[in-house]
């Protein structure tokens, strides 16, 4: 289980005194707490636990990207670490070509002609793909394939 592990996994951080990655799990640990708290649940299984670090992650790209614009690039490497120590916990990826398959499959199926049908497609995918697909990932690759048509 995805929670055991990063219990586990804090505590060797907090024995081997490795603060980033302490205070990364830690506040993880306290979103899970949160989510299983609104959700009304004892415990929270996998997939809600998936949910939980995919959020925080999107939550990190979007501070990266805001620091960075801001020059301040200490703290855009501080939140590029912690999203790598999330990411460990994420189940691994579909890859670049599986997703390129379900996007011709849908275009096909769709009838996709241009940009306009970028949403419809999207929305084929990633019913096709579920959740081992990230949706940014998803969203440039149709945005590519539909550019070309």
């Amino acid at each position: 289980m995805i929670e055991e592990k990063i219990l586990n996994d804090y505590k060797d951080a907090m024995r081997n005194r490795d603060g980033l990655k302490s205070t990364t799990l830690s506040c993880l640990r306290a979103k899970f707490s949160y989510e299983a708290i609104e959700k009304k649940k004892e415990r929270l299984d996998d997939s809600d636990c998936i949910v939980v670090i995919k959020r925080l992650i999107k939550q990190h790209q979007d501070s990266i990207e805001q620091f960075t614009k801001g020059s301040r690039l200490d703290l855009a490497e501080k939140e590029k670490r912690e999203m790598e120590i999330l990411k460990v916990y994420l189940p691994p990826g579909m890859p670049a070509e599986e997703i390129k398959k379900f996007i011709e499959e849908a275009v096909s199926s769709i009838g996709a002609q241009g940009m306009k049908d970028m949403g419809k497609v999207i929305k084929e995918v990633k019913s096709k793909a579920g959740d081992s697909a990230d949706g940014k990932e998803i969203s440039d690759l149709v945005k590519e394939r539909l550019s070309k048509a």
